[in-house]
């Protein structure tokens, strides 16, 4: 096996693109278990540690620019406030070992359905791309297109991730995952929401409880009809209870799990629903909290 270890973010193209099958790695959280347990023997290694602008990150007016390379601990620390969903799923990667190590792009570089990140991330918005490189150039990646298969990514054999571009959260943010223990767990299923004040929009994001992590589409555009409807962006009064259980209803049907040994698909389904109608209470409450103090 070759190692390849570039000084600079050039180097790590030019190296990626003579090597196509060279594995990056930077936190090594996921690598370095399929290397120690032979389940994945690549030609090369890319070791990306050296590349100290992968561990960046950056605000432009309502758009934060995440480095692939920035630790999980870094986001919580630094980055609850604008991106709050992301910083809460971060709490729940691994340990603190692993949560200083790992970050945003290697998940996305295994494109795992149980990576946590992801469903934080889909919720954000439609308006998060994956910022991909090679010698050829640079693409933004919709967060929607990025997810192509079972641990499958859209990128090209020359193309490594160099940062992830995320709105600045302008409404309450939540994220849920369940687990066999309360720590250092693969998600048996989890669930990221988000309000988006700004355009009248909500998001979701599903995790390990289909193919690919997704949106539940029919429960975001049921709950943005009944906000409209009903004025409630403006007024911040209660949903009822009916909304809340027919939106978690709507999450539990967008979900196509399967059984293993973490968990049954139905338990999942049923799971989804739990967190789905928790997340939008949390949230709601929230916002209506700062409707009311603003007034």
């Amino acid at each position: 096996m070759e190692f390849l270890r570039p000084a600079t973010w050039d180097e790590a193209l030019a190296a990626k693109a003579e090597h196509p099958t060279a594995l990056p790695i930077s936190g090594g959280t996921d690598v370095m278990v399929e290397l120690n347990f032979d389940v994945h023997r690549p030609s090369a290694i890319l070791d990306l540690n050296r590349i100290t602008e992968l561990t960046e990150w950056s605000i432009d007016g309502d758009v934060v620019r995440l480095g692939a390379s920035v630790p999980y601990t870094r986001i919580i620390n630094e980055l609850s406030g604008p991106l709050p969903g992301l910083a809460l799923a971060a709490h729940t990667v691994g340990s603190p070992q692993i949560r200083n190590r790992g970050g945003v792009g290697g998940n996305l570089g295994a494109a795992s359905p149980a990576g946590d990140s992801h469903p934080a991330l889909l919720a954000a918005g439609r308006d998060v791309f994956v910022e991909a490189a090679s010698v050829r150039g640079t693409r933004m990646i919709p967060i929607d297109d990025f997810y192509v298969g079972v641990k499958r990514n859209c990128l090209e054999a020359d193309e490594l991730i160099r940062a992830v571009h995320i709105p600045v959260a302008d409404g309450p943010q939540q994220f849920s995952k369940i687990g066999t223990r309360n720590a250092m767990v693969i998600a048996v299923c989890a669930f990221g929401f988000a309000l988006h004040p700004r355009t009248r929009t909500v998001g979701t994001g599903i995790g390990s409880a289909a193919p690919t992590p997704r949106r539940a589409v029919e429960a975001e555009e049921y709950l943005q009809g009944v906000l409209a409807r009903r004025g409630l962006w403006e007024s911040g009064e209660l949903l009822g209870a009916e909304v809340i259980q027919e939106f978690g209803e709507l999450v539990k049907a967008a979900a196509s799990p399967i059984d293993d040994v973490r968990g049954t698909a139905d338990y999942r389904r049923h799971a989804l629903a739990v967190m789905a109608r928790r997340t939008l209470t949390w949230t709601w409450n929230d916002y209506g909290k700062q409707i009311r103090s603003a007034a």
